[in-house]
């Protein structure tokens, strides 16, 4: 096994030879027998370890093993441990998700303090055919049918083309001991079901199934790889991005015969599931939109918009007192007192500094907020001065007020200022306000 991981690691993975390295080490078989495979390559890495605390005294001889096998091997170490469950229950999550929330915001951590170029986890084969069985039962797109990537950004995974039995063969000739979980043995999680009941018999049914597999595996890769690059050239026909937008032309799009295919391509990391109402909002009204946990999708007349969630914004309400000559957050405004008026534009408005009520606020739209357009006559509702700017509905959610002491709105940002703080002929003091 150590010529042919040497041999795949030259010819498929050879960055790793130069790089600083860091293997996420649980002390199971998979785990260490990768770790003595890079000290015989004398491949610069240091181990990591999460210790979980689910298993009691069982995680804290995990984490002591795997010290030991550091101190072996004379390379670095990193441990820390987790209340999972705390974590777990707090964030409304699953103990394995929130493990692996857990374990990866660490590994990026380590990486950051200490320059490591990549990450090595301990995935083989049979953990690629077990995933793609649970993908299939579950339903998945070509993307899941394809299985565990062996480079996924910084994250590597050397064993891919090594199979349970070529690992296990190793620590018998080598003499090599590791740390078992009970845990894997236990039927009442969905992977191990598939791992002791499903793979055996299709291992009866053909003894070579893993062989088929990982040669099948190629095939399905680098066919996706070429629809992939089809559908990258439809979505450029069809998309652009605008600033934070994406955007997606409908008549476009829909000149395409499998246009859902298209679409579903282009929203499948945003984690929509109502694809039958995105479906709907092709044909739908302006303004219907799709919410998924990250994203909305929003039809505005000819276009689908696709903008990532910040719902922290909506309750943002930043106070300006009166020394303040700038802001940066959440957008970049300045305050400066001048001798007289400018020319005016839609990002620099002048205010009449002499009834002026401090401190100023920067805040979104409530219901029922009005104002006295400037240039115009009377008063109108913001909502109804949005509605006949014809402004899309993320244009109106990413719009900010800018108000007074007592919430009168002194400036719709970037748009119109309000007519009652319009500097006079008597106004002694000009307050320049610009958006940059």
């Amino acid at each position: 096994m150590l010529e042919k991981f040497k041999k795949h690691i030259n010819q498929n993975l050879p960055f790793l030879v130069n790089s600083k390295l860091l293997l996420a080490i649980s002390g199971g078989i998979d785990s260490v027998i990768l770790a003595h495979l890079l000290h015989e390559m004398q491949l610069n890495y240091s181990l990591a370890h999460c210790n979980f605390k689910l298993r009691y005294e069982h995680s804290d001889k995990d984490a002591v093993f795997v010290a030991d096998i550091a101190t072996e091997l004379g390379v670095g170490f990193h441990t820390i441990e987790f209340e999972t469950t705390s974590y777990a229950e707090e964030k409304k999550l699953s103990t394995q998700m929130a493990a692996r929330e857990l374990r990866y915001n660490w590994f990026d951590e380590l990486i950051l303090k200490h320059d490591y170029d990549y990450v090595l986890t301990a995935h083989h084969t049979n953990d690629n055919i077990e995933t793609v069985l649970i993908n299939l039962t579950r339903g998945s797109s070509l993307q899941g049918l394809t299985g565990i990537p062996e480079i996924n950004g910084n994250i590597v995974r050397p064993l891919l083309p090594f199979t349970r039995a070529e690992i296990e063969q190793y620590t018998i000739v080598n003499n090599i001991s590791w740390r078992e979980d009970e845990s894997n043995q236990s039927t009442k999680y969905f992977r191990n079901k598939i791992r002791h009941e499903v793979v055996p018999v299709l291992e009866k049914l053909n003894p070579s199934v893993l062989e088929t597999f990982n040669t099948h595996l190629s095939y399905l890769k680098l066919e996706k790889k070429v629809l992939d690059n089809h559908f990258e050239k439809v979505k450029n026909e069809v998309s652009f991005l605008e600033g934070d937008l994406f955007k997606i032309n409908i008549k476009k799009l829909k000149k395409h015969i499998e246009y859902k295919a298209y679409l579903y391509y282009m929203l499948k990391g945003c984690l929509f599931t109502e694809w039958s109402d995105i479906e709907g909002l092709m044909s739908g009204q302006s303004g219907k939109y799709v919410n998924s946990k990250t994203h909305r999708l929003i039809k505005d007349r000819d276009f689908l918009l696709l903008e990532e969630k910040s719902l922290h914004l909506q309750q943002l309400n930043i106070e300006i007192n009166k020394n303040v000559t700038k802001i940066n957050t959440p957008i970049n405004l300045s305050f400066n007192f001048v001798n007289q008026v400018g020319s005016l534009t839609k990002n620099i408005i002048y205010v009449n500094g002499d009834i002026l009520e401090y401190p100023l606020h920067l805040r979104k739209k409530n219901e029922g907020d009005f104002f006295f357009p400037f240039g115009m006559k009377g008063k109108k509702k913001i909502s109804k001065y949005f509605k006949d700017e014809k402004m899309s509905l993320i244009d109106k959610e990413n719009s900010w007020l800018l108000c007074d002491a007592k919430g009168v709105v002194i400036w719709v940002v970037g748009r119109r200022s309000d007519d009652r703080y319009s500097v006079t002929q008597t106004t002694n003091k000009i307050l320049k306000i610009t958006l940059n």
